[in-house]
């Protein structure tokens, strides 16, 4: 089994690309080990702050923040970084070449259960000729990305990668050392299997409500065979269920509060998993357009999702091209 760096360099990766990810591993076999402690370490609750999404802070969202925090900007490499849990970026050397953002404990609500929780990262270059220190920087479009990925703490600890030539996925063994475990990951183009907060159906719009119920429909319904339904309420623990064996997630907009595109962040969710997803042979959509095309505006920018099995999210697209938008654009 090849060490991670091993095998980028092997790849031909940018050799500092290669030390910037090898940085961010640093981090992530810290959160893990603090994650593998658990109750002992003191970790698990909420704290009494809100980050700025207005959402109550574990105490382990606040840990792994400043793990991150710490470690990347010690990295001569990093320009700035940017978190879910920060409310503007955080500016390290002036020179730096590249830009970090993350999500640094996704699917938190599930620590005190016990149940898988991952951190998700996307990596950027500076513009060149961009004014230095500003949140600008940042307002890429997916397709920019050099680098994203997750580490998914679960009975395992999985690092899944792309720098652009494919996805592959790395285990952190015994030794501290993440070794190549799966090569050149590829989505299967159908599925029988999605996931979606069913909780949420009455909020939808009538175009996803309609593709849900055909999916129930089983083998007597329009779609003609019968699926399972999952839900985790961590993205990184659905999003590698599908990298694994396929499937169709998806947390879509809803009426709630319908003057924001989605639930889940753009930045430090929506482009990483994206750039993962097609890059193993899936989709990643709004429902109506590609995640990595959208021209962000603002660093905590919400968006819908809808990625997977190919055929199954350009099934869901096509029920959204069919029926009337209840969304004010």
């Amino acid at each position: 089994m090849q060490l991670l760096g091993s095998y980028l360099k092997h790849h031909d990766t940018d050799t500092e690309l290669v030390e910037l990810i090898e940085t961010l591993m640093v981090a992530c076999k810290e959160i893990a080990l603090q994650l593998r402690e658990g109750a002992l370490a003191g970790i698990h609750g909420t704290t009494d702050n809100t980050n700025v999404q207005g959402e109550t802070q574990k105490k382990l969202d606040v840990i792994s923040n400043d793990i991150l925090k710490e470690v990347l900007l010690d990295n001569p490499l990093v320009h700035g970084v940017a978190s879910e849990e920060e409310d503007d970026p955080v500016f390290g050397n002036p020179e730096g070449r590249f830009l970090v953002t993350f999500d640094p404990l996704d699917g938190s609500s599930n620590i005190d259960i016990n149940v898988s929780v991952g951190t998700i990262f996307s990596i950027l270059e500076v513009p060149e000729g961009a004014p230095r220190n500003s949140v600008d920087l940042f307002l890429q479009p997916g397709r920019k990305q050099v680098a994203a990925g997750y580490v998914l703490y679960g009975p395992s600890a999985v690092l899944a990668l792309t720098t652009g030539r494919g996805v592959n996925m790395f285990t952190l063994a015994h030794t501290g050392d993440f070794l190549l475990t799966r090569e050149q990951v590829q989505i299967p183009h159908t599925t029988k299997e999605f996931a979606i907060n069913m909780s949420n159906h009455r909020h939808w719009e009538p175009a996803m409500r309609n593709y849900i119920g055909d999916l129930l429909a089983g083998s007597e319904g329009p779609r003609a065979k019968n699926y399972n339904m999952r839900w985790i309420a961590s993205m990184v623990a659905e999003v590698h269920r599908v990298l694994t064996r396929g499937g169709i997630f998806t947390y879509p907009w809803d009426s709630r509060d319908p003057q924001k595109p989605g639930k889940l962040r753009l930045m430090y969710e929506g482009n990483p998993m994206s750039m993962l997803i097609e890059q193993a042979g899936g989709l990643s959509t709004t429902c109506y357009e590609h995640i990595m095309d959208i021209d962000p505006q603002e660093i905590h920018q919400r968006v819908a999702v809808a990625l997977g099995s190919r055929e199954e999210v350009e099934a869901l697209m096509q029920y959204h091209r069919d029926t009337p938008s209840v969304i004010q654009q």
